[in-house]
Order: structure tokens, then sequence, then C-alpha cells
């Protein structure tokens, strides 16, 4: 079961003891308010990893006789309280937690919805479906059938479903020419679009295989995949094939346009920056830094300085770690 590389910014802190940081932890939670001093908190929670984390609320419970997570949520108000227990959070329990939100309720959030299952890899949705089952007692594919319909239902749930092909050392080129013809017969030659073969040749191929398969497309189609998904589909679907499309030619380019557009966007998308910087701080955020100051002319840490103030910024630079 091969893993992808990691290029996480949050990594493990050495020579760390957990009940001093317990200590000062709770220490700085029991100050009064007016008083309160982030900056302690700030700089133990985001230069600790997740099971660091952990092991810190352990000691503190142990200590304090009372919960850390209530302890904090207590304490901390708005952002910054939303990114620190964000942060209490495994990856996938965050992932999931993010899905859940998505779709409980009224309405549905399908831009959190479909960011997420459609940039997450094959293994990252597997451990989401498991996490998900544990947190919620429910099923992520249930949950996400009940919630969409149409075209838009069966590429997500054929995420869910994770059958995408790990990758392979031999580069099939048959299958890639196969798949390249595939897609656009199914799409700009003919009049409408046989979306479930999209869908499964998007759901099942490994990613290097379609990385191959989109440029080999391009000696089909007149249109690149991108422009191809444009004119084919609308609405959601659209916006899905998009987000699988740009995840499957540089996911961490995808990641930077998205906080680029999220910061610079009038009523700056809090939300977006949040999810973001915290589900991919212990993943690949230092590759989405590198990405985006080569794309976008500028370090990610200078525009959240400019974009962002007070606790926020504090803990979104905390995350992020230095500029490189």
């Amino acid at each position: 079961h091969c893993h992808e590389p990691k290029y996480p910014t949050v990594v493990p802190a050495v020579d760390v003891d957990p009940d001093r940081d317990a200590a000062r932890t709770r220490d700085r939670l029991s100050k009064p308010k007016a008083r309160l001093d982030e900056q302690t908190i700030i700089d133990i929670l985001t230069k600790r990893t997740y099971s660091q984390r952990r092991d810190i609320a352990f000691s503190y419970e142990r200590r304090a006789k009372k919960d850390m997570i209530s302890a904090l949520k207590a304490e901390l108000s708005g952002s910054l309280e939303t990114v620190i227990l964000g942060l209490m959070k495994s990856t996938a329990q965050y992932d999931a937690s993010l899905i859940r939100g998505s779709i409980k309720g009224a309405g549905t959030d399908e831009e959190t919805l479909i960011e997420v299952l459609c940039s997450r890899s094959n293994n990252e949705l597997v451990e989401i479906k498991k996490v998900y089952k544990e947190l919620f007692k429910k099923d992520l594919e249930k949950d996400v059938a009940g919630d969409t319909s149409g075209n838009f239902a069966k590429l997500l749930l054929a995420l869910v479903q994770t059958k995408r092909a790990e990758p392979s050392s031999m580069v099939d080129y048959e299958k890639i020419d196969e798949d390249a013809r595939a897609l656009y017969e199914a799409g700009v030659k003919i009049k409408g679009t046989d979306v479930p073969t999209w869908i499964s040749i998007m759901s099942e191929r490994s990613v290097p295989h379609l990385q191959k398969v989109f440029q080999r497309y391009k000696s089909y189609s007149p249109y690149d995949m991108q422009e191809s998904i444009m004119k084919e589909v609308k609405g959601d679907l659209q916006r899905s094939f998009l987000v699988l499309v740009q995840c499957f030619e540089n996911k961490q380019l995808y990641f930077a346009n998205r906080l680029n557009e999220a910061m610079k966007s009038k009523g700056a998308k809090e939300k977006m920056v949040t999810r973001i910087i915290v589900s991919r701080c212990e993943v690949d955020l230092k590759k989405i830094c590198s990405e985006y100051k080569t794309n976008l002319g500028e370090s990610l840490q200078k525009t959240i300085m400019e974009h962002t103030k007070g606790d926020y910024q504090k803990v979104l630079l905390g995350l992020c770690g230095p500029e490189e």
C-alpha cells in the first residue's frame, strides 16, 4: 500500500515535554480573559503535530481534572478558536468533520464537499471513511447519497468508493490512448455527454496514468480536459470535475490558487483559508507554499500578512512556518 510523500510544515517538535506544554497551556488559559496570552497557546499548538497535541491534552486532563478542548473553547473565540479546535483533531478527523458539516443541517455546502472529496487521495479517503464512521456512527456513502443527486451524486459516490488504481511502474501506452479517446468520444465528439464514462475513468485510474491521459487527450480533442469540462457539463458536476483534474495535474498548485482567491476576494473567505491550512499543514502545506510563491509572485506568508490580522494571522503564520 504505497503512500504519497508528505511535505508538512508542521513536523514533530523534538525534545518536548507534554507535561510542561500542558502546564504552560493551563497557566495561559487560567489568566483573566482580558489578559489572555494567546501567543503562548499559538506557539505551542502550531509547533506540535497532532499526536503531540494529543499527549498535551492527556497531560492537561490529568493535571487540571478537566478536558483541554473544553477549556480552549471556553477561553478562545472567533477565527483563532476555529483554527485551534481544528488542530485538536487528526487530519482525517478534521476532513471527516468538514464533510459532515457540509451535509448536515438545512442546506448543503457544496463548495466544501466538492473541495474535500475531489482533492483527497485514495488513501486519504479510505482513512476518512473509517474515521467518519467512528465519529458520527454513519456511513459516508449513505450520507453523501442522501444529500446530493444526479450525476453529481454519482461522481462523489464513485470517489467515496475508493476504487482508484495504485500507481504502477509500468506505463501502459495502449490504455492511456484508449482512455484519452474514450474521454473524447464521451464528450466533445458527440452531442451531449456520456458522463458515466468520464466518472469511471476519473475515479478508477491512478493519478500518474490520468496525467498522461490528459496529455494524450489533446491529440484527439481541440480543447484540453479543463476546457472540455467547461463546455460539456454545468453546475456542481462541472466544479467537481474541474477540482479533480486540477488536483491530478498539480494538487498543491490547486490549493495555492484557492488560498490566493480566498484571501483576495471581497469579504476574505476565512473559512476556506482555515480549511486548507489546517487540513494540509501535516500533509503538503510546505509544497503548497512553494507553489504559491512560484506561481503567484509572492509568498503565502506575505499574503497572509496583508489580508489577515491579529491572532488569526499569528496562528496561520505559525502553521505555515517561516518562508523558505
